[in-house]
């Protein structure tokens, strides 16, 4: 509702302002590149994306996305104790781990649903539990292998190679993923004294 409200005052501030200078024509002018170069940065994304999703589903049926998911779980088992006593829930949550990986955050957000519901359920409580924080901290962290939003984005606004940035990503969602694990460990060890 206050974004709404921001961007509406803006618009409005904009068009006055623009009145009032005399400049009504550059900011009609503005507004309409602008559009323009919404829809062209959404329809470059929306084709990047469908690219992405239909591989992700290409790996789920021959079974790829399958064994990552495995490859995952000793490590998720670690992580995620509660979640492991469940096998739907660890399906969820390495699935999302993995579709997270491969930089699909789309793909990986029914997963994301499915394993927090799956936590919620678990844990039996009314408020997010342990784990429940940790699966939201580790989304919001998302270590990536490949990272393909930020690709898409690149190679849309013409980047020559948009993959060039792999070890910069590697190393800061590392980073990033460490930092907020040993932050929810932190938290969850003063928080249960």
């Amino acid at each position: 509702m206050l974004l709404n409200l921001i961007i509406v005052m803006l618009s409005v501030i904009s068009l006055v302002y623009g009145s009032l200078s005399g400049n009504l024509s550059a900011v009609s002018v503005a507004a309409v590149k602008g559009a323009e170069a919404a829809v062209s940065l959404g329809v470059g994304i929306c084709g990047m994306i469908c690219l992405w999703s239909g591989i992700m589903e290409l790996m789920k049926c021959s079974g790829l996305s399958g064994k990552l998911s495995r490859l995952l779980r000793p490590l998720l088992g670690r992580l995620f104790p509660t979640a492991a006593k469940d096998a739907d829930t660890m399906d969820a949550l390495s699935s999302n781990v993995s579709a997270n990986l491969l930089g699909l955050g789309n793909a990986a957000t029914p997963a994301g649903i499915r394993a927090a519901v799956g936590l919620k359920r678990l844990s039996g409580m009314d408020t997010a539990s342990d784990e429940l924080c940790l699966l939201v901290v580790m989304n919001t962290a998302s270590i990536q292998l490949l990272p393909t939003t930020v690709a898409s984005l690149r190679a849309t606004f013409g980047a020559v190679s948009p993959l060039d940035i792999l070890p910069a990503v590697w190393l800061t969602s590392l980073l990033s993923v460490s930092a907020g694990i040993a932050s929810a460990k932190l938290f969850e060890h003063f928080s249960h004294p």
